[in-house]
């Protein structure tokens, strides 16, 4: 009788297992479908956000780079997006499924008894009151605390990118020193945060459990005159709880919701910002017109961040094409910023600039750094990866015939022809594994792959030893010729035979002339050639003793 009675459960049993496996094999593959979604939802609107907020950052004036740190920026770029993305996927993961659950409870407690919900429903404006001055209090101060990690990492990003200036000046403690204080004031807020968070937190709960209190009261009063039976209200108990679990499940998550709102405010608070001048926007000139004439008219400028320091005054000044023209003067003259406004890094406060007759303020700005103009700085920047690419950055459709013969104009084949790797050589970060006169010519060769009708030499031997000069200089004078040029000079001695010498000071022209004229004058140009003579002569002489 028992294995007919056994064989009867198994027989039974079947189906409902089968069933019962199916839905579970069901559950498992809703479960996996709904997270790889959230995943790949999460990390694609991560990853278009990141590009997007760069773009946006990229493509912004150098005057928001002046006013903006290097840390700041990437960590927008990067922690808080990764905040914006972690707070997104918790919001949707466990915030709809409470929300969910509060909405099915409420419905609930309302079809059981109506009075009790009302009651309880009363209660909610207040405490959504309380809880909206709470909650903007702290976003105000998450906001605060994720500026203050910005600014930490800024600090440790300065310090890590200019180690060999650290080293230099033995000043790693200082900067550990400078790390720790920012850093602490940092958790000084995210404590601040928490603290506030755990206040917020301890009143929900405070809330929840007087409101299981006052049903209790209230339930039991009901019950005593009839208005509700004992199941109903085990049955309203039952499903209030199960709206103060989805109510404190919700204020646990305030603490990632808090820190995501606050890090989508500053991530947007980017992506609306435009650029005072849009890269895309503007004319060209026609190869067959041009000929490289620059026009300054009565130029006058002031740095945004300077707004009580004019840095040039009505400037006018006159380059005729292929005529090498030479800024001199004080440091803080305005050579450098003459070069910065002919480059539209920044726009003229007074006055026009034109090339070859069109105001550059009408010319794409992509166009005119692109293709019309070669720029040289003192301290050339190259790129962590190989000769060969960093000499083609900026024109990445360049054929390795026009990159050679970039290379040769420069005085760069030689040398890099004796390298194990030759143009495959990784320069290392910032071009490390190249000594200073070797990154000039890349930058040189760099420039002339563009075949500039304009090229500007912003002080560009004067950070190199006199052999490294020597060679650079050679590769400089093959590159102005037959271009309009535009030195800024430190090294008066360089600019001798430059067609013309511009003498600034304090942003006007004081003198102007070649240099046989300029001496003859004895002005101003002739002291800064007999000041540097003595300075060369009083540091030729310190390096005698030294070797002595």
């Amino acid at each position: 009788m028992k294995d007919i009675d056994t064989g009867s459960f198994v027989e039974d049993m079947k189906a409902p297992s089968f069933r019962l496996f199916g839905m579970y094999l069901a559950q498992a593959g809703f479960t996996f479908v709904y997270i790889f979604l959230l995943s790949q939802i999460g990390e694609q609107m991560a990853a278009k956000i990141r590009q997007d907020l760069f773009r946006q950052i990229i493509i912004q004036d150098l005057e928001f780079f002046d006013e903006n740190r290097t840390g700041e920026l990437v960590n927008r770029l990067t922690a808080d997006v990764q905040d914006f993305k972690s707070s997104f996927k918790q919001c949707i993961s466990q915030g709809l499924r409470s929300f969910a659950q509060l909405i099915g409870g409420g419905v609930s407690l309302f079809l059981i008894s109506p009075q009790l919900a009302s009651i309880a429903l009363v209660s909610v404006p207040a405490a959504v009151a309380m809880f909206s001055f709470l909650g903007k209090s702290l976003r105000a101060l998450s906001k605060r605390s994720q500026a203050q990690s910005e600014r930490a990492t800024s600090v440790s990003e300065e310090a890590l990118s200019n180690i060999r200036t650290v080293r230099a000046s033995a000043s790693e403690y200082a900067e550990v020193e400078l790390f720790r204080q920012e850093t602490d004031r940092a958790a000084e807020l995210s404590e601040q945060l928490g603290v506030g968070i755990a206040v917020f937190q301890s009143l929900t709960n405070l809330f929840l459990n007087g409101m299981v209190l006052t049903t209790l009261v209230l339930g039991g009063h009901f019950m005593s005159t009839s208005s509700i039976s004992a199941g109903d209200l085990m049955a309203f108990l039952v499903a209030s709880q199960g709206v103060q679990r989805s109510l404190a499940q919700g204020s646990i998550l305030l603490g990632s919701v808090i820190r995501g709102m606050t890090a989508g405010t500053r991530v947007f608070e980017y992506l609306s910002v435009q650029p005072k001048v849009d890269l895309q926007l503007g004319s060209t000139i026609p190869e067959s017109q041009l000929r490289g004439e620059i026009h300054f008219r009565n130029v006058s400028f002031t740095y945004p961040c300077r707004p009580n320091q004019q840095v040039l005054k009505d400037f006018s000044l006159v380059l005729k094409p292929g005529q090498t023209v030479a800024l001199v003067g004080a440091s803080g003259s305005g050579k450098s910023t003459i070069a910065s406004l002919l480059e539209r890094f920044y726009e003229p406060t007074g006055g026009s600039i034109t090339v070859d007759g069109h105001e550059i303020s009408n010319l794409s700005p992509c166009w005119l750094r692109g293709e019309l103009i070669g720029f040289i700085e003192q301290q050339p920047v190259l790129f962590g990866t190989t000769i060969y690419e960093n000499i083609r950055y900026g024109r990445p459709d360049a054929t390795e015939a026009e990159v050679l013969e970039a290379a040769k104009l420069s005085q760069s084949h030689q040398f890099v022809s004796q390298l194990p790797e030759g143009y495959q050589t990784p320069v290392g970060e910032r071009g490390i594994q190249l000594s200073g006169g070797q990154r000039q010519r890349i930058a040189i060769a760099r420039a002339l792959l563009k075949q500039p009708t304009i090229l500007i030499l912003d002080e560009a031997t004067s950070a190199l030893d006199a052999s490294s000069e020597a060679v650079v200089q050679k590769a400089l004078d093959a590159a102005v010729v037959d271009r309009t040029t535009l030195v800024i000079a430190h090294r008066l001695s360089t600019i001798r035979n430059a067609d013309v010498i511009v003498v600034l000071d304090k942003g006007r022209i004081v003198e102007q002339g070649d240099h046989d004229s300029l001496i003859k004058k004895k002005g101003y140009y002739y002291e800064l050639v007999k000041q540097q003579e003595r300075e060369q002569r009083e540091e030729q002489k310190e390096q005698g003793r030294a070797r002595a």
